[in-house]
């Protein structure tokens, strides 16, 4: 839950602050006995005080020192030019808005950090939440799809050809890709590279776009375990990293993050216990949303691999949404800034708030992407689903026989799964889907566009 900051507590601190005249360090506050807090909790309440406009740090050597905004004074003006630039940014909780302000410090105003594992330690699935019950609420309401109760991942395959262009496009883009909504188009569609791209931009996207695929369609298989999250990695990673060998596998070397003062762990035997931590609590988690919601905050912050966490996060957080059928998060519209932002307030603070600000407008964006797509979804058809794979093999058993799809050719290929009283009913689905098979969806069945082609040349004769 998010830190009820006391305004007394507040009122106390900027009192401390007043006794120096000449600006007081952070050092110097944790040595006051007035301060009988810890340094994360007077970090987070020096940062309450700088959102606010009460105390400015100001930087003199290798120190920031904190000096009260006298009554009246215009000392706070810069922040609000700042605000009024027009960075585009997501609505901010006041705690959001806190983490923004510390984070938005010079590097050498912000105390260096390490992984906390009483971080992890304070979490305990389906009893603590990131997300509140109201908001989880929202969220289920804006995310439901109208094959909510069909098997795992139907909604995301049936907008499949949106998702990846969304998808790649976006996430590719809060690591600074450049490439256009359209050239992923044009890239995803139809293999055209963009001109002037480089070779690394390409590769980024196209890893996107397996890496989606392999979610969406191996969806009966994929969960939030170990080996789906290294296999996702070994998908995004592919081509990008200077040591192939660190593909698809935990780091066994120090990392350090850019424009952070956060130091993952080092060593490899603690990443790989705590990797598998954290994907066994996050396994445990019931709600879709708030397992989401884990999996973006823990994997970057471990930093199990020795590159593209984050990518690996933004995906994996789609994982229990598509396997709930509920709309997925594309990240659209997403600012890069307040996303670094909200992620270096996890790195160097270990608090969720402006993440959570970025995830509910991400999510909210995303939902508006697809409410067109989802209204113009057909209900699924349950007898088909109920015998999706029996109709795979049916249609592949008689395509690789080269017999024409007559009713008797249908009922002498009946698998032995198909119900007495459904067989009827079957083999009118079988004729149907030979009716719209051609060389182009024989994929759907197992079967290749030549060997179908192969096929309706012998049966045409």
């Amino acid at each position: 839950m998010p830190k009820i900051v006391v305004t007394s507590d507040l009122d106390a601190l900027v009192q401390c602050i007043s006794d120096f005249p000449d600006g007081v360090s952070l050092d110097m506050l944790r040595a006051s006995p007035r301060n009988a807090v810890s340094a994360r909790t007077l970090q987070r309440r020096l940062a309450d005080l700088v959102a606010q406009g009460r105390i400015v740090p100001q930087r003199e050597w290798r120190n920031v020192k904190y000096r009260v905004v006298p009554a009246g004074s215009a000392v706070a003006l810069p922040a609000l030019a700042a605000t009024a630039s027009g960075e585009p940014y997501v609505p901010l909780s006041p705690a959001g808005a806190a983490i923004k302000a510390y984070v938005r410090q010079p590097l050498q105003a912000r105390r260096p950090v390490g992984y906390s594992t009483d971080f992890l330690n304070a979490y305990h699935p389906n009893a603590t939440w990131y997300l509140p019950e109201k908001l989880r609420g929202q969220l289920h309401a804006m995310g439901r799809s109208p094959v909510d109760a069909a098997p795992a991942g139907t909604f995301a395959r049936d907008i499949l050809g949106r998702l990846l262009i969304d998808l790649s496009w976006a996430s590719s883009r809060l690591e600074g890709n450049t490439y256009s909504r359209l050239d992923t188009e044009r890239l995803i569609q139809f293999g055209e590279v963009a001109e002037g791209k480089d070779a690394l931009e390409t590769q980024m996207i196209l890893n996107h776009k397996q890496a989606i695929e392999y979610l969406v369609q191996d969806s009966q298989r994929v969960a939030v375990n170990a080996d789906t999250v290294i296999a996702l990695h070994a998908l995004l990673s592919d081509g990008l990293l200077a040591d192939p060998l660190a593909c698809g596998r935990l780091r066994h070397t120090a990392v350090e993050i850019g424009g952070s003062v956060y130091r993952p762990l080092a060593l490899p035997q603690p990443i790989e216990d705590l990797f598998g931590i954290v994907l066994g609590m996050a396994a445990e988690i019931e709600d879709a949303f708030e397992q989401s919601f884990f999996l973006m905050v823990h994997l970057p912050y471990l930093q199990p691999f020795l590159d593209v966490n984050k990518r690996v996060s933004r995906l994996a957080a789609n994982i229990p949404l598509v396997a709930a059928n509920l709309s997925p998060l594309s990240f659209i519209d997403v600012p890069e800034r307040a996303y670094v932002d909200a992620m270096l307030g996890v790195y160097e603070m270990c608090q969720v708030d402006l993440l959570r600000d970025v995830f509910v407008q991400a999510y909210e964006r995303s939902c508006q992407q697809y409410l067109a797509v989802r209204s113009q979804l057909v209900p699924p058809d349950t007898f088909r689903l109920r015998y999706r794979l029996a109709l795979a093999e049916t249609v592949r058993a008689i395509v690789q026989s080269d017999h024409p799809a007559t009713e008797t050719v249908v009922r002498s290929h009946l698998p032995k799964s198909v119900a007495a009283e459904d067989q009827a009913r079957f083999v009118q689905l079988v004729g149907d889907e030979f009716k719209s098979l051609h060389a182009g969806n024989a994929v759907r069945f197992g079967l290749r566009p030549l060997e179908f082609s192969a096929w309706l040349k012998i049966t045409s004769k």
